[in-house]
């Protein structure tokens, strides 16, 4: 449908990138309008796993993070509306930072809705090194006039940040955020890798976390405002282009993405407000995490990266830890991952690698208090001197 359209204008988040110098080698691969934690569509298909070809890449910005893994290019561009920039960085052994909301402040020619997108969304970063990432957000950070939501300015400079210590520090660590089932691999070496904390003189400390709502209250309330979100993409290519996703082109998008679509249409205001509601008390156990803890961390994703031929099949695993998802409920869409939890609250959250499992990488989400991206960062550089991981990036030249 699109597969010839040529923006004519150009976004605020790549403007930054070209006026700071850099060289735009072009767009990668995405899932069909970015809704799903995988990457394929039927105009290209697939993108391959740079540590196994069989395998997934995550998803949305997956062609992003597999061209940074295989060494295309040294940095790429992504955004994160559940986990897009996280669940690919994951899957690919890179690092990511998914900003906190407004940090980066995003405007695109045309848009209808300045305010739909609130606190979901972020643009962000993916990159082999920690200062490769920092970089790159010192570039793309900043205030814009027609973002309502775009944070100041930062106060200082996040490159500088990375080598601030984190000695003393007290790190929160839930490697499923009680919440999603979890493969034995991944908690193990997620647990296994806090130890680098420990050994920059941080404490960590196994937690529970208290969340007023069980698994499938959070994510129909985070699928609910992310369809209605998902609306606005179908009601603009049918406003500019004639495109009819839930009637005459139905048949040329994958299934759930015409569900998605429906489903925000049939949302009503009262539903947008009891998600809401939902929203509001994740938000308070996160906050509450931070009244305790200097830092939160778990596996980005419950799962090792599994084979992209299930992709065709589902948008996602059908069972984790003998658990079944429910498909009926968006749950092999969603339930295999924590990183939707921060895009529900504006939290900054990176994913670094912290491992491999199979000889597939496994990523590790560090999350920061409200806008303090700067402790994320030099979190994230002070595991990364500890457990480097720019090792495997050599053995992918032979794949």
């Amino acid at each position: 449908m699109l597969a010839d359209n040529v923006a004519d204008e150009t976004d605020a988040v790549v403007e930054r990138l070209t006026d700071a110098g850099a060289i735009v080698v072009g767009k990668t691969n995405l899932p069909e309008f970015a809704l799903i934690g995988g990457t394929d569509n039927r105009l290209v298909g697939p993108t391959a796993n740079p540590f196994d070809h069989e395998k997934m890449v995550g998803g949305s910005s997956g062609g992003s993070a597999a061209a940074v893994a295989a060494g295309l290019v040294p940095v790429a561009q992504g955004e994160d509306g559940g986990g897009s920039l996280r669940m690919p960085a994951s899957t690919c052994g890179v690092y990511t930072i998914k900003p906190s909301f407004g940090r980066i402040g995003e405007y695109t020619p045309g848009r209808s809705n300045a305010f739909g997108h609130t606190p979901m969304q972020s643009a962000g970063p993916l990159a082999r090194t920690v200062e490769d990432a920092a970089l790159m957000l010192d570039v793309l950070a900043g205030s814009h006039s027609r973002d309502p939501f775009s944070l100041p300015d930062p106060d200082r400079n996040f490159r500088e940040a990375i080598h601030d210590s984190i000695a003393g520090f007290d790190v929160a660590v839930s490697p499923n955020l009680d919440l999603y089932p979890i493969d034995d691999s991944v908690r193990e070496t997620v647990l296994d890798a806090t130890r680098a904390f420990e050994a920059a003189d941080a404490t960590v400390h196994e937690v529970s976390l208290d969340f007023d709502h069980g698994r499938e209250e959070i994510t129909d309330a985070f699928m609910l405002q992310s369809n209605v979100l998902t609306t606005g993409f179908g009601d603009a290519l049918e406003a500019e282009y004639g495109i009819d996703l839930t009637g005459a082109n139905r048949g040329d998008v994958i299934s759930y993405v015409v569900e998605q679509f429906e489903a925000g249409r049939d949302t009503t205001a009262l539903d947008y407000r009891a998600a809401d509601e939902v929203r509001t008390a994740v938000f308070d156990t996160v906050q509450d995490v931070f009244a305790e803890y200097d830092l939160l961390v778990s596996a980005s994703l419950m799962v090792p990266p599994f084979d992209k031929a299930v992709l065709r099949e589902r948008p996602g695993p059908g069972e984790v830890d003998g658990v079944r998802l429910d498909d009926s409920r968006w749950g092999t869409l969603i339930d295999w991952r924590a990183t939707q939890i921060t895009n529900m609250t504006g939290h900054p959250a990176a994913s670094i690698p912290a491992g491999f499992v199979d000889g597939l990488p496994i990523g590790m989400e560090i999350v920061g208090p409200r806008f303090d991206d700067a402790t994320v960062l030099a979190a994230s550089r002070t595991f990364e001197r500890r457990r480097p991981w720019h090792g495997a990036y050599e053995k992918l030249a032979s794949n």
